[in-house]
């Protein structure tokens, strides 16, 4: 497999009907002479995003990288042993590789002089298509699976140490994906940066990490739950407001259809977080969402970042590249500050949604995507349209749905709430002990007006967290914006700020005293029935 010499049975013979052998009624299946499963390409692509997500990139190419290299030094032995004829044969692996569904080998040249070596050249990998579809655009190549197997498999065959390297990638935008294939004396130091994917010590290492990892998400998920009381906390979009818990279930109902959005309301309240809301409710959930802010992109670099170019469409388009429909076909695509796109952009724009296909700069074919689309502005698109800047016939192709996302100054039941959730990221991000705030801050951040909503208030309390030297923030801790602010907060806001107060001291308490509940209580100066009364009262405990 991948380029041995001497073969008296030809690869070109092998087919699924003469090296498959199955159950008709299902139970096993026979690869070679050996038990196989059917994975389904999806399920993999979902696995390698819940590794990515989850653990990071390094520890998910690792566990790939070593799943590849066992399953290839699997597979050649299995092959020594059923096909023995076939194992020096070059065009044995890419066959086989392809009955399997992995991939559709292109070319497959074999050098043994002046030493061994492999280059590939292939399409169609399901690995490059499923890390687009669930992970997006890398900015590297990602066929790590396939890399460890051809690894494994030309190890086990040559006897000694052969490692394969990806160069190109059809998931980067590349029309195929490149491999080279040398022993680990031939690569030199050119393979020391690839080496910890291929070692065991490496994967010990990340399962101590996923352990301590687990541990900490545990952690949060306990004292976000005692915080939050069930509400959407810490994504920003906490929620015991009326206003903005209606428009949340708005959300989740327009999420049940396929109809264009467009969410409106001023900068920083919380837009694409509502639109990812309305994208995970949504049939497409398991399909990329992929997020573009219009106003930051020029209008001549617009087009190829919507639609993808060709190589040589213009200067510096050294590589295909695919554009964001592409990426998000079959899932959302975010248009942000959709008002600020010039008109010439507006009519390509429109021609795509009523196509329902695109057209790479520089190519002359059309290609189909299947994409919903959300849009947000904080402009007012009807007096846009009414001004002659928006097309009036986009406009109503967007806003088949508006959703309109409340200021932060509009729902001030939300801002303590968002408050502690936002110190306690800070907390653990900077890695300070900071149980809440004092009194005078909790009587500003609800009178403050927020004119950056949501988003200033997340960076006021990060600066706030640098800036506190004991266990409680304080005034001098705050921005001078801030804290020099004059507002007016109502006697109603003054009692309920009083409460708010105290639940969070005996949560932060319990939080900091690692659940001891008899130590909070002591320490807060009230008795342990008192504490659980209260804590009842917050339903932290079951009645």
């Amino acid at each position: 497999m991948y380029g041995f010499r001497g073969v008296s049975m030809k690869a070109e013979e092998l087919d699924l009907r003469r090296i498959l052998s199955f159950r008709p009624k299902g139970g096993t299946i026979q690869f070679m002479g050996h038990r196989a499963m059917i994975v389904d390409a999806l399920a993999m692509g979902l696995l390698r995003k819940e590794l990515i997500e989850n653990l990071g990139n390094f520890a998910a190419r690792t566990i790939l990288t070593r799943f590849g290299y066992a399953h290839g030094w699997s597979t050649a032995d299995n092959l020594c042993i059923e096909y023995p004829d076939l194992k020096d044969d070059p065009k044995t692996g890419p066959t086989l590789h392809m009955l399997q569904g992995i991939l559709n080998v292109a070319t497959n040249d074999v050098f043994h002089e002046p030493s061994f070596r492999i280059s590939i050249r292939s399409q169609e990998s399901y690995e490059a298509e499923q890390h687009l579809l669930h992970v997006g655009i890398p900015s590297d190549p990602v066929c790590w699976t396939l890399t460890g197997y051809i690894s494994g498999y030309c190890s086990r065959m040559q006897g000694e140490e052969v490692y394969c390297i990806e160069h190109q990638c059809c998931a980067m935008g590349d029309a195929i994906c490149r491999y080279e294939v040398r022993t680990r004396e031939d690569w030199d130091e050119e393979i020391e940066p690839h080496l910890p994917f291929f070692r065991a010590d490496t994967i010990d290492s990340v399962l101590h990490e996923v352990t301590a990892k687990l541990k900490k998400t545990e952690r949060d998920i306990k004292v976000r739950r005692s915080l939050m009381d069930g509400d959407l906390g810490c994504c920003g979009l906490a929620a015991k407001s009326k206003t903005m818990r209606k428009t949340i279930d708005l959300a989740r109902r327009i999420a049940k259809v396929e109809s264009s959005v467009v969410i409106t309301g001023e900068s920083g309240v919380g837009k694409e977080r509502i639109a990812r809301i309305i994208h995970s409710e949504s049939s497409r959930a398991l399909r990329p969402f992929v997020a573009i802010n219009c106003s930051a992109v020029t209008e001549t670099l617009l087009e190829s970042e919507f639609f993808g170019h060709a190589r040589g469409a213009f200067t510096g388009a050294n590589r295909d590249r695919i554009g964001l429909f592409e990426a998000a076909n079959g899932g959302t695509l975010f248009l942000d500050e959709v008002g600020e796109i010039s008109p010439g952009m507006q009519a390509k724009l429109l021609r795509v949604l009523q196509e329902k296909e695109i057209r790479r700069v520089g190519e002359n074919s059309s290609r189909p995507v299947d994409v919903r689309i959300i849009s947000a502005t904080n402009r007012d698109l009807g007096n846009e349209v009414s001004a002659g800047r928006f097309r009036e016939d986009l406009y109503y192709r967007l806003c088949i749905f508006e959703l309109v996302v409340p200021a932060l100054r509009e729902r001030q039941e939300d801002i303590l709430l968002l408050a502690r959730c936002f110190l306690d990221k800070s907390t653990q991000k900077i890695g300070k002990e900071i149980i809440g705030f004092q009194p005078e801050v909790t009587d500003r951040l609800i009178q403050y007006e927020w004119p950056g909503n949501v988003r200033q208030l997340e960076n006021t309390i990060e600066h706030a967290v640098v800036l506190c030297q004991g266990k409680r923030i304080g005034l001098d801790d705050l921005p001078k914006a801030v804290r020099s602010a004059q507002g007016g907060g109502s006697v109603a806001n003054a009692i309920r700020k009083i409460d708010d107060l105290e639940r969070e001291q005996i949560l932060a308490a319990i939080k900091l005293l690692d659940g001891d509940k008899t130590e909070a209580a002591k320490q807060l100066g009230i008795s342990l029935s008192s504490l659980y009364q209260k804590l009842k009262r917050y339903q932290t405990l079951p009645v």
